[in-house]
């Protein structure tokens, strides 16, 4: 009998192709995984990877077992995922990824209702823009994922994801309270691309959707935080466009004016397929469901 121990090692080598990046990926050593490989072939008698500069590659026969041992895994992961869901306690440890509004927004309410409904789980949190986690997500380092998707953007996840919508956030204009536009009812996006524009750091998806969605902009200021983002606005730096999930109550000095057409970002959650029926990924849904609800964007309609 083929041992899974063994036919991790192999999935991993052929997700990843290095055994430092397998190694990673299974929270063990990389000579772990190098005895891992050279045990199945000799328990198979087959030569199943061969040397590819700094990677491995499969050979044919390494190839035809890596697609069974995936069947074989996700088999293993929905069984124990079952013998969770039939035990129907949630427990265990969990991790949630999510990006940084979503962080200071969501998270804060959705981890507290699960220490108070949920004792016997532990939970986690990373920060980190979508594609990140997504690769997180995919590799098993987390269990949960928390993405905002800007439509201009589009996000790819991976296949064997599962995801739900928690709503829709709606960005606005944040000016000055002396600018031009600050009485302004709503201003259509043609009418503020010559503006100082102030926009979160190149690669992150904000800055990414910002430049997308008005071409031409070339931002003078790029700041992380959109707090900070803000006092730049209030001292009449320039301007921003900032979603109402990131938007604290703002200050005197900063007027904020709806935009058309509305730019707008979808908040998703995704987790593997296979862990579907897991009792504590179906709590933490539930709980950002809830915490979504509870955090009322409307309150900060311009």
């Amino acid at each position: 009998m083929i041992d899974l121990g063994r036919l991790r090692a192999l999935d991993a080598i052929a997700r990843f192709g290095t055994v430092l990046a397998a190694s990673e990926a299974l929270h063990c050593t990389p000579s772990a995984v190098s005895q891992q490989l050279s045990k199945l072939e000799h328990e198979t008698k087959t030569t199943l990877v061969e040397k590819d500069g700094r990677r491995l590659r499969l050979t044919d026969a390494g190839l035809l077992l890596a697609e069974h041992a995936t069947r074989v895994l996700s088999a293993v992961d929905e069984a124990e995922a079952a013998l969770a869901a039939h035990r129907d306690t949630v427990s265990g440890r969990l991790v949630i990824a999510a990006f940084p509004t979503a962080c200071r927004a969501l998270l804060p309410y959705a981890l507290g209702r699960l220490a108070a409904d949920h004792p016997q789980l532990s939970t986690g949190l990373v920060e980190g823009n979508p594609n990140v986690s997504l690769d997180e997500l995919n590799r098993g380092r987390v269990d949960l994922a928390v993405l905002d998707d800007w439509p201009e953007v589009a996000l790819r996840p991976p296949a064997g994801l599962a995801q739900i919508e928690l709503g829709l956030d709606v960005a606005d204009l944040l000016v000055p309270a002396g600018h031009r536009l600050a009485d302004a009812r709503y201003v259509m996006r043609s009418q503020v691309l010559r503006e100082r524009w102030i926009s979160a750091l190149p690669g992150a998806i904000c800055h990414d959707w910002l430049i997308r969605a008005l071409p031409g902009v070339e931002p003078d200021f790029y700041v992380a935080e959109f707090e900070t983002q803000i006092t730049l606005v209030e001292a009449g730096l320039g301007v921003a466009m900032v979603p109402r999930l990131a938007r604290p109550e703002l200050p005197a000095g900063v007027r904020a004016v709806a935009v058309r057409p509305t730019p707008t970002r979808r908040v998703r959650v995704a987790w593997r397929t296979t862990a579907t029926v897991r009792p504590a990924v179906l709590a933490a849904v539930s709980a950002l469901q809830e915490a979504w609800d509870h955090y009322d964007t409307d309150d900060r309609n311009p």
